[in-house]
């Protein structure tokens, strides 16, 4: 009886230690996989804070772009709404072609960083065998100033030599912009962030050439 009673005594003992030793164990699994929770959410951490600044670099870049694009394709707007205005005149003055142009100036809306220059230019093509391009007339909206592109009689040089036929009328309209990406520019046109620093503006230009619709000329009374 008591060599029993000592058995069952080791026994109990034996239990009670592997209990502490299992508990010992998943003690141990979990500190450790705490501490492995605690590295994953450092590492995501650390990655965030690799990751960040190039989605936020390739967000403005991509929104910079797509501002660009459509400041481009509304130039292009402002050079044929101006330039089919004045080809369905017979005549204008220097006040009609003024309104005008506010009015082409108008398409760029809501975009406001930067001012447009239009201009229009009527031309006139001699009937000689070797024909003479010349501006009969001519006027722009610069830097929100009016005034002459070119003196009358100055002779062209880039008109397409598709357009170039005898005794040949063609009005000239014309748009560029310096375009300020938003990034760079505030009301007191300073910059904000060093992204687009080699970007301070983008020069922009478009022109189109278009043929009289009510007369063969269009005169400008006092160009």
């Amino acid at each position: 009886m008591a060599e029993r009673a000592v058995q069952l005594k080791e026994g109990i003992a034996g239990a009670i230690m592997n209990i502490h030793a299992r508990q010992g164990t998943l003690c141990t699994a979990w500190r450790t996989f705490q501490r492995f929770i605690a590295a994953k959410r450092g590492a995501a951490a650390l990655e965030f804070a690799l990751i960040a600044p190039l989605m936020f670099a390739f967000y403005f870049l991509t929104m910079e772009f797509s501002q660009g694009i459509d400041a481009n394709r509304k130039l292009g707007r402002v050079a044929i709404v101006v330039g089919d205005l004045v080809s369905q005149s017979s005549t204008v003055a220097k006040d009609e072609l003024g309104a005008i142009m506010d009015i082409g100036e108008a398409v760029l809306q809501p975009y406001a960083r930067s001012e447009p220059n239009i201009s229009v230019v009527a031309i006139q093509i001699s009937d000689d065998e070797t024909p003479k391009v010349e501006v009969v007339w001519s006027w722009r909206l610069k830097n929100g100033s009016y005034g002459r592109v070119y003196p009358p009689g100055t002779e062209i040089k880039d008109v397409p030599k598709d357009l170039i036929s005898a005794d040949a009328f063609l009005i000239r309209a014309g748009a560029e912009l310096s375009y300020k990406p938003v990034i760079t520019w505030t009301d007191t046109a300073k910059k904000t962030l060093g992204l687009m620093a080699a970007f301070d503006s983008i020069e922009m230009g478009e022109s189109y050439y278009l043929r009289p619709r009510v007369t063969r000329k269009i005169s400008c009374s006092d160009c």
